[in-house]
Parts: C-alpha cells; structure tokens; sequence
C-alpha cells in the first residue's frame, strides 16, 4: 500500500491526535479526497459527499479540506485561475500540471527523493511538507491542433 491510499481509521486517528472531531461528515469527506487518485477539486468532493450526507454545506467541505492541509493527509495544488486539487500522495514527487486541460501527472522518480534528501541533509531544513510542481502543456495538448 501506498501512501497515497490511507486507512479511515488512520485518518479518524490523525482527526483526533490533532483534537478534531471525527465526525460522519468528515469521515465521508477524508474517505473521499483520501482514497481519490484524481486529486479533486473541492467542489467535486463536495459533489461526492452530498451523495451521502445530502445536507453538507459546501463550507464544511472547504474547512475540512483546509484541516487535512493543515495536519498534513493533504496537499493542495493551486493553479494559476484560483483553483485549487487536493492531493493525498505525500511521498516526496512531481507533479506536472497542464495549463491547458488541467491533467495531473505525478511523477514518482528516485531522482526526487534523493534531491529531497539531499537538500534536507546538507541545510538540515526539517520540512513540514514538499511540493514541486511543473507547469506547462501535456504532450496530449501539444499534440492537439
């Protein structure tokens, strides 16, 4: 198993290790963006959510969303217009994303994690999380005419 897949008992856990409450809601809205390989957009876990709990304020989603941020089961990637995904793979990658369709690409090479490695070692910087991101047009945008 990945880290990009988590258990919800684990997620319950980290909820609670940070003095949240896990409630049914948040449950549902960490099993979502949690088990998701499409980093989704808020919206399209509040699409989700409301399947389920169908009174969800869109509101609830957006905090939730800023609390796994916050006690690192999430990061969130902002693109240029103000959108922002949400991304649960924390191990040390890349993620190409295309202006132009919005595709995601993560690129999980050894070369990222060594660089990581590397820069924490020789600055003996203890980061709190890692984003590298590149922008620009995927080959299937390029290709498009």
């Amino acid at each position: 198993m990945t880290t990009h897949l988590r258990s919800e008992a684990s997620a319950i856990e980290a909820l609670r290790s940070e003095r949240y409450k896990a409630t049914s809601r948040r449950i549902a809205i960490c099993r979502i963006v949690l088990n998701s390989r499409t980093r989704p957009l808020a919206q399209q876990v509040y699409d989700e959510v409301k399947k389920i709990h169908p009174t969800v304020s869109l509101a609830t989603v957006y905090k939730t969303l800023e609390v796994l941020r916050d006690i690192d089961l999430v990061q969130e990637i902002n693109f240029p217009k103000g959108q922002a995904c949400f991304d649960s793979y924390m191990t040390p990658h890349m993620n190409l994303i295309c202006l132009k369709c919005g595709a995601i690409t993560a690129l999980d090479d050894k070369t990222i994690k060594k660089i990581t490695t590397k820069v924490i070692v020789s600055t003996k910087f203890k980061p709190t999380e890692q984003q590298m991101d590149i922008y620009g047009i995927c080959q299937k945008c390029s290709n498009t005419k």
